[in-house]
């Protein structure tokens, strides 16, 4: 489990969030939602480490995480898919693979079989350059890449973003299966609500920086919708 707990961030005198409270449950997929600029991705900073909070705490069931390093924390086992999937193009997909082995407690040396019975394609173009990948392949390897670190909590910022629509299909497949059949904690900002309402159990609604909604995706009513989520 993943517990934020009175969280607030300010960048210098602007506040960006106000004492949020999540929980993301192991087996489940957890959806953050709102209209851009209300600090989605903040929030998912904040848990990683790569942004501080002014106050409050980020713990899993085991550890608080509040003042570790974001390098602490993937050892920890919190794995991280950030926005536009910052895959390093100059690198082969074997490279960027091997680079998530780096989040490891078990000085594992090589790349697990696993993320290759998730993304079959990346066994195939090992030695290609991350540059050259199609954007839905670029997603898969940075999913592949953070779950090569072996993490227990997997935070995604907006996954389906410029992807096609067979591999959105791909991808939410494997995080259900992550979650379901493999008792995993995902945490997820995601603008696309098909996607959300299809894969994902549980949401909370952002704006202005607050949590003003949440539940189970099944609750998640054209209401709801309409008022903190259309334009």
């Amino acid at each position: 489990m993943l517990n934020v707990s009175s969280l607030s961030f300010s960048y210098g005198s602007i506040r960006t969030l106000t004492d949020i409270d999540l929980s993301a449950e192991k087996g489940r997929v957890t959806c953050v939602l709102g209209r851009n600029g209300v600090g989605k991705t903040t929030l998912l900073k904040n848990i990683v480490g790569l942004l501080r909070p002014s106050s409050g705490t980020v713990s899993t069931e085991s550890e608080d995480l509040t003042k570790k390093r974001p390098s602490e924390r993937a050892k920890s086992g919190v794995g991280y898919v950030p926005q536009g999937r910052q895959i390093f193009p100059k690198l082969t997909v074997e490279e960027n693979l091997r680079i998530g082995l780096e989040a490891r407690t078990d000085r594992r040396t090589t790349i697990p079989d696993e993320v290759f019975d998730l993304f079959p394609v990346l066994r195939e173009m090992l030695g290609r350059f991350g540059g050259d990948l199609s954007g839905g392949q670029q997603q898969q390897l940075a999913i592949a890449r953070a779950l090569v670190g072996d993490p227990r909590v997997l935070l995604l910022d907006e996954p389906t973003e410029g992807i096609q629509p067979n591999v959105i299909q791909e991808i939410g497949a494997v995080l259900r299966d992550l979650a379901e059949e493999r008792g995993m904690t995902i945490v997820l900002v995601e603008q696309y609500l098909d996607f959300v309402k299809e894969f994902g159990s549980d949401f909370y609604i952002l704006k202005r920086g607050r949590v003003v909604a949440s539940g189970e995706t099944d609750g998640l009513s054209a209401e709801l919708v309409r008022q903190h989520l259309s334009v």
